[in-house]
């Protein structure tokens, strides 16, 4: 189970090595909210978890639009789908993995009102 103290996070440069690509396009995946991304100590690092198979989780882009349509800023995304959701009983991050899109996205939906 992912929590967000025992997340290991993958810097810019690690993410080009896993996915292959430039930074400027992972840079672009981060802007269109394919890939969440927080600084620490000046750095951008993406949590591992939001990787599956060399390719950012599909069903992660869908899932932070709703966040932020609820009104969540991305540090507030990131520490929900981080953290152990009570209705989920894991965190939302790994909900995605097992494939509970739905109920994920219905949970982020209901944050909103």
């Amino acid at each position: 189970m992912t929590t967000a103290s025992d997340t290991r996070w993958l810097t810019l440069p690690e993410l080009v090595d896993m996915l292959g690509i430039g930074v400027s396009k992972v840079r672009r995946l981060i802007e269109d909210h394919s890939l969440l991304a927080s600084k620490f100590d000046g750095v951008w690092k993406v949590p591992e978890s939001f990787i599956r198979d060399g390719e950012p989780l599909p069903e992660l882009r869908g899932t932070i639009v709703v966040l932020h349509d609820s009104g969540y800023s991305d540090d507030e995304a990131m520490h929900w789908l981080l953290t152990e959701e009570e209705s989920l009983g894991i965190s939302p991050i790994d909900a995605l993995r097992a494939g509970r899109k739905a109920e994920v996205r219905r949970v982020a939906q209901a944050l909103g009102f």
